[in-house]
């Protein structure tokens, strides 16, 4: 899908990091790039000649990134979700997202440098959670909600002995 197809699109506010952040995003995923950079003009909120927004898109999917100032920051009541194939791509945007001032988080969410909330979950993660068994289902969750980082082979030991 062409980015200026799609209907609804994530706008997100940052103090003056738009630019870092989208570039540091887009240098993570598959099938993303920074579409296009404004700036502020003469008699702006912004400085004439910064960075107003960034438009990237991120695994074929499109954002927006604001430098609006300090008014408002990211909370966790709203996080982006990875799906992650396996074990090695968890690993690898848990450290990716982490690195640099980024905060672990209960359940395999996490903060990134800029205070963007994450959600790193394995696709084996929601297989187990549904598992039809809900002895195996229950000692799945209980082990995830033990967990920063989600680890796939923690939680099936945990299934495979209920």
């Amino acid at each position: 899908m062409n980015p200026i197809d799609q209907k609804i699109t994530t706008f997100l506010w940052y103090d003056d990091q738009a630019e870092e952040a989208a570039t540091f995003y887009v240098s993570l995923f598959d099938d993303s790039e920074i579409n296009e950079v404004t700036r502020y003009p003469e008699d702006s909120p912004g400085p004439a000649g910064t960075v107003m927004t960034v438009t990237f898109t991120l695994a074929g999917q499109q954002f927006i990134a604001l430098n609006g100032g300090p008014e408002f920051t990211f909370t966790e009541a709203i996080s982006l979700s990875v799906r992650c194939k396996d074990q090695d791509e968890v690993d690898r945007y848990w450290s990716q997202l982490t690195d640099g001032g980024g905060e672990e988080g209960p359940c395999g969410w996490l903060k990134d440098r800029f205070g963007l909330s994450w959600q790193i979950n394995p696709d084996r993660l929601g297989e187990l959670l549904s598992d039809p068994d809900p002895a195996r289902a229950h000692a799945a969750m209980q082990a995830m909600l033990r967990m920063r980082k989600i680890e796939i082979k923690a939680l099936e030991d945990a299934a495979d002995a209920a």
